[in-house]
């Protein structure tokens, strides 16, 4: 149950991952330390989980491993519905989750990960508004691949997630040309950054120093991080 009342029309797939040591956030634990790694991508799951409950949406948590349900449900709560991601790969997770919520008769659906803290509202906002008149939409990220798809019921494409290098610098690319090819309608959000490496993290930081900031559990973790970086 979500923890707001929304139109059931819309729905949010957040994809997340058990925040264990040597499966979150690998390049960061390379850089820094596997502790750290996790703690970091404990606080950006909390900080966009804050940005999305302010968003007219379903919320479906889409955890991987499906064994970590209860785990996540014990730390975040009984106000969220929890969705296993079901699939032999990313690709084929995803699909299947854009499966199960069109089953359960949502029009708009958009899908994205954890690792976006700073992701405002308006672009969550904004991805559902462009759905209203295009088949699909797609966040780019700045290293090549994406930090968000949508999909309306009727123009849903499973081909975007087949036979995609995932990880690599092609993603984007391979995906519109899939989304292309299917004769679907695109519009692209603006672009923005995911949090891989301790650059990203750095650069995080740096822009969302002073002033308001939408992702405060993770901005306090880092300056932590900072100091002892000196």
């Amino acid at each position: 149950m979500s923890r707001v009342s929304a139109p059931p029309k819309n729905c949010i797939l957040f994809f997340v991952k058990d925040p264990i040591k040597g499966e979150v956030k690998r390049r960061l634990a390379a850089e820094l330390d596997e502790t750290i790694a996790v703690g970091l991508y404990r606080n950006f799951i909390l900080d966009m989980l804050s940005t999305l409950n302010k968003c007219e949406a379903q919320r479906l948590i889409c955890v991987y491993p499906q064994s970590a349900q209860e785990k996540f449900r014990e730390w975040l709560g009984t106000g969220y519905h929890y969705l296993p991601q079901r699939g032999k790969d990313l690709g084929e997770r995803m699909n299947n989750s854009f499966i199960e919520a069109f089953n359960m008769k949502f029009e708009r659906v958009i899908l994205l990960g954890s690792d976006i803290p700073d992701l405002p509202l308006s672009i969550v906002t904004q991805a559902f508004r462009l759905l209203e008149t295009n088949d699909v939409t797609v966040g780019p990220a700045r290293d090549g691949g994406y930090y968000l798809i949508g999909f309306r019921n009727e123009t849903f494409a499973p081909e975007a997630f087949e036979k995609i290098e995932w990880g690599g610098k092609t993603v984007l690319r391979n995906t519109l040309g899939r989304l292309k090819k299917s004769g679907c309608s695109i519009q692209l959000l603006p672009v923005w950054s995911d949090v891989d490496t301790l650059a990203d993290a750095m650069a995080l930081l740096e822009r969302n120093k002073g002033g308001e900031c939408i992702c405060p559990k993770t901005i306090s973790y880092l300056a932590k991080i900072e100091d002892l970086l000196g």
